[in-house]
């Protein structure tokens, strides 16, 4: 049940007589900030009255006695200039609570309109170790594709990878000028990452060589006109005639200036570093002088790929299912799947006819060679084919598209990509009406990105992003640390061995990594923090995973005590409308917390934001917390308090299970 939803419900119908428009005030329905005015509130009566020209507490009453809520609600009460109190009437929800129990999906129903959804995500190049901007897209990306199944669309996942890029180029080099192909036969995936990484160091190299004097330019020009900007704020500070407003003006102007001074030598120590570790190291120092033309090299080892060179392909089908079982060994881990993994190779004979189709609908145009769109409202022109006939990640996308089209004949596709592909998406979403695909939803859910502690983005001393299975590592570790620390393990009965450390280090620790990212809102940066996403306080996965381990540990506690076998069955079976009575305010709070599981749900899937369901979750458990420690359940003598207990309990342990799940997250019975 979406309470939220049905009390709009109730007051649109009840609106109706005042306004044409009801839409408008009817959605003004908030939880009560505070208990002792009710659980919901309505401050719509105050913009209604003023627009109808009546006094606000009059409205209201009209309101009030119009609502059809009785089912639901006690008589709800006016108060203030207006507002509209709303109360849950007890045996509302019991009854709620004896339905959940007896509904193996805790009271959440299915949608009336289900379409069928495309999910894109996650989507790294196959022929590099995954790093840490991988994990954004792909827990978002999980969690999305877990909610939108559970409430009844049927989704197809998608993991379009980038398998026949220059990556792959990249690794050819590699290995026809520095790798051993026995040494590569016999241990494929690290060899193959060894061959990538040196490579990719040299181009670097090369790259960093090549921009020092234009940095070396740009540094120049910079700090000349922050010395302008300097004195011109100097001149300005000290002008007995120019505002305030004037001083913070160039103060503010020159402060840019010399951050743009900074962020510019930023750049300049970062590319001298990666210059510095190559000339360095005699053999690495040897090889960038023996290979100057890497970069160019590469990239004409992609396009013999591409052109169907019988060498290049030879080595690409030889190498691809080997870096293709290295990320699936990160999938695996992270407890991720994909109904399709569909990368760009797949599309690869699609692409020449993308272009002619385009041609024949009088949509491109010639420009420095290249095969161009030029779009309404965009300055640049989305490149479909560059000058030497190579095709672009546009091309592949519309081929995509229309794969998609034909063959999955979807009503919505989500792309959950970084930011800073907005522009692209923008001029790609363009494109799908002129193409005769409108009829599809297309959606860019966007996110921002990890920081390291220090709020900068995480990469190495080289400038490269970290590698996600390190940080996987690492989080597991200090989970192991924080749930298995002496002191815990000695208050366990029975005894916790090894094994099972190990799994419920893996089970926090993938599960700290996930939760830390799906807990901020998608489109905010934040900071990776391994010692705060394992804490057992705040908003965790672990605070959560603990608050279930509670539930549990008290249910096993009662079992025995009652000598029941199973004890939530036992709770389903027993435990009636009349059973529950919330005499406590913990009780109650708790209660109230548990019937707007769908409603948290309905909130993450309308604007593709799992850090709404995260948040409900960390209220829920906080209300169990609250509850646990007030509302004593074992040794309870008085049955209907010990069934109102036990059922709160048991929808607790179900509710935040069946939530990390839909998160992607496990839990443990013990911790």
């Amino acid at each position: 049940m979406n309470l939220s939803a049905l009390l709009r419900q109730r007051f649109h119908a009840a609106l109706n007589e005042l306004t044409d428009q009801p839409e408008d005030f009817a959605g003004m329905i908030r939880v009560a900030a505070d208990p002792k005015f009710g659980d919901y509130q309505s401050n719509a009566c105050m913009p209604l009255g003023k627009k109808i020209g009546q006094a606000p507490r009059d409205v209201a009453s009209k309101v009030v006695d119009a609502l059809q809520i009785d089912d639901v609600c006690e008589t709800p009460d006016v108060a203030g200039p207006g507002f509209i109190n709303i109360k849950l009437r007890d045996d509302f929800l019991s009854s709620t609570l004896v339905d959940m129990i007896g509904d193996e999906r805790v009271g959440v129903s299915t949608t009336e309109q289900p379409e069928k959804i495309v999910i894109d995500y996650s989507s790294p190049n196959v022929a590099k170790p995954m790093h840490v901007g991988h994990i954004r897209s792909t827990v978002i990306g999980h969690a999305l594709s877990e909610t939108l199944r559970f409430v009844g669309h049927e989704v197809i996942t998608d993991n379009h990878l980038g398998d026949w890029g220059t990556q792959f180029g990249i690794i050819i080099y590699g290995y026809k000028h520095f790798g051993d192909p026995d040494v590569v036969a016999a241990n494929p995936v690290p060899e193959l990452a060894s061959l990538y990484r040196l490579t990719n160091q040299l181009i670097e190299y090369q790259k960093a060589k090549a921009s020092i004097p234009q940095l070396n330019t740009k540094l120049a020009e910079a700090e000349s006109h922050a010395e302008t900007e300097d004195g011109a704020a100097k001149a300005i500070e000290s002008d007995e005639k120019a505002t305030g407003k004037e001083k913070k003006k160039a103060r503010k102007s020159a402060d840019a200036a010399r951050r743009r001074v900074e962020s510019i030598k930023s750049v300049i120590a970062s590319t001298q570093a990666k210059i510095a570790d190559v000339d360095n190291d005699a053999k690495l120092s040897a090889l960038a002088a023996e290979h100057e033309d890497v970069p160019a090299a590469v990239l004409r080892e992609t396009a013999k790929l591409h052109e169907g060179d019988a060498e290049n392909r030879e080595l690409w089908e030889k190498f691809l299912p080997h870096c293709k079982d290295e990320i699936n060994r990160i999938y695996d881990r992270l407890g991720v799947t994909f109904d399709h993994t569909l990368g760009e190779s797949f599309y690869h004979d699609r692409l020449p006819g993308v272009v002619e189709m385009l041609n024949k609908l009088g949509l491109t145009t010639k420009s420095d060679g290249a095969v161009c769109v030029f779009l309404d409202g965009f300055d640049s022109p989305m490149i479909i084919q560059k000058r030497d006939g190579a095709f672009l990640y546009a091309t592949t996308d519309l081929a995509t598209l229309q794969y998609r089209n034909e063959v999955f004949q979807c009503d919505r596709i989500l792309y959950v990509v970084d930011s800073r592909q907005s522009e692209h998406f923008e001029k790609f979403f363009a494109m799908a009406g002129p193409l005769g695909m409108e009829n599809i939803e297309l959606v860019h859910v966007s996110f921002g990105t990890v920081l390291g502690k220090d709020g900068r983005p995480m990469k190495t001393r080289s400038g490269s992003l970290i590698g996600l299975e390190s940080l996987l590592d690492d989080a597991v570790a200090r989970a192991k640390d924080v749930v298995c620390n002496p002191e815990r393990l000695s208050n366990m009965s029975p005894p916790m061995g090894e094994e099972e450390q190990n799994q419920i280090a893996e089970v926090v620790g993938m599960g700290a990594i996930k939760y830390a990212d799906l807990s901020h809102h998608r489109t905010s940066d934040y900071r990776f923090d391994v010692d705060k996403m394992v804490a057992l306080e705040g908003n965790t996965a672990t605070y959560m995973q603990y608050s279930y381990a509670r539930t549990q540990s008290i249910l096993r506690r009662v079992a025995e005590e009652q000598g029941i076998a199973d004890i939530e069955s036992w709770v389903a079976d027993n435990v009636s409308t009349d059973d529950i009575q919330l005499r406590e305010p913990a009780e109650r709070a708790l209660a109230i917390a548990l019937i707007r599981f769908e409603e948290a749900i309905d909130n993450a899937i309308a604007a593709y934001t799992p850090n709404q369901l995260c948040d409900y979750l960390f209220d829920t458990a906080k209300a169990y917390s609250t509850f646990n420690d007030a509302c004593r359940v074992l040794g309870n003598t008085d049955p209907t308090i010990l069934k109102t207990r036990l059922a709160l309990v048991v929808l607790t342990g179900r509710v935040i299970k069946q939530g990390l799940k839909l998160l992607g997250i496990g839990v443990c019975d013990r911790m």
